[in-house]
């Protein structure tokens, strides 16, 4: 798996088409660095001259900012931001819908001014440019997906279409859970809740979001977050239904469909 870092292109003098924010939970979560692999096969499939930082790529900041430590989030932010202007950086995409929103809506005040995509609209775009192609057109036949809308990619950024279009080139069925969209439900992880002790109540937020995506009756629970994916995946061990309800990114999904890996339906 070829990858090239941006002080590879800086010394032999290219720009790359753009920049792969990996993030914390891609670099070194197990689970989301399945997703980050995938991500890559599909970019080096497609030929897209990518790069990543690599050693050089700190937090965003997005965990110590939500959890109200404003002065190492600046901390954090201005040293990403002195090493994205040094290379010239003008776009970034990334598949975690917090570093997303941080990196596109508050880095701006710091400084660090950027062009930041969605991995799922960058792969929406590359759709709609007619440079994904499917060709494994059975892995997903007869199946219902049902896709889990991420806080920091709907609500707060008002991106709702272009996962479900990235799922609609796989021919599978799409299915809605209740709470979806604009009224979406939280899969309890967000605004730092990840890294913190449950408080009071009666139900955990991802297993009230499990049983939803049960209710839908799908084979798989689509989503386009690192956080949102390890929350789902909890809820579903919880109810133990590993086997009949199964938790991707839409990265994995499409990398499947273009026949670029195999996922355990």
């Amino acid at each position: 798996m070829e990858v090239k870092t941006m002080a590879e292109y800086a010394a032999s003098g290219e720009t790359p088409e753009v920049l792969f924010w990996v993030g914390c939970a891609g670099s070194f979560d197990q689970r989301a660095q399945k997703v980050t692999r995938s991500f890559v096969k599909i970019l080096n499939h497609l030929n897209v001259k990518f790069a990543v930082l690599a050693t050089e790529e700190s937090c965003t900041g997005d965990p110590a900012k939500r959890a109200g430590n404003e002065f190492v989030f600046q901390m954090l932010a201005l040293q990403n931001i002195e090493v994205m202007n040094t290379y010239g950086v003008k776009r970034i995409v990334t598949t975690c819908p917090h570093c997303f929103n941080i990196l596109k809506n508050e880095y701006p005040s710091l400084g660090g001014n950027y062009e930041v995509i969605h991995h799922s609209t960058f792969l929406q775009q590359l759709i709609e440019e007619g440079r994904i192609k499917i060709t494994d057109t059975d892995s997903f036949k007869g199946k219902k997906i049902t896709y889990h809308d991420s806080c920091y990619l709907g609500r707060a950024n008002e991106i709702y279409e272009a996962p479900r279009k990235v799922l609609e080139e796989l021919d599978a069925e799409l299915v809605e859970m209740k709470s979806c969209r604009t009224k979406g439900l939280c899969c309890g992880a967000g605004g730092a809740q990840m890294f913190k002790e449950d408080e009071k109540g009666t139900k955990r937020i991802n297993i009230a979001r499990t049983e939803e995506a049960l209710e839908s009756n799908a084979q798989i629970v689509a989503a386009a977050c690192p956080f949102c994916n390890t929350m789902l995946t909890d809820g579903v061990k919880s109810k133990d239904k590993q086997e009949s309800l199964k938790v991707f990114d839409i990265a994995e999904l499409l990398a499947a469909g273009q026949g670029l890996e195999t996922i355990i339906l």
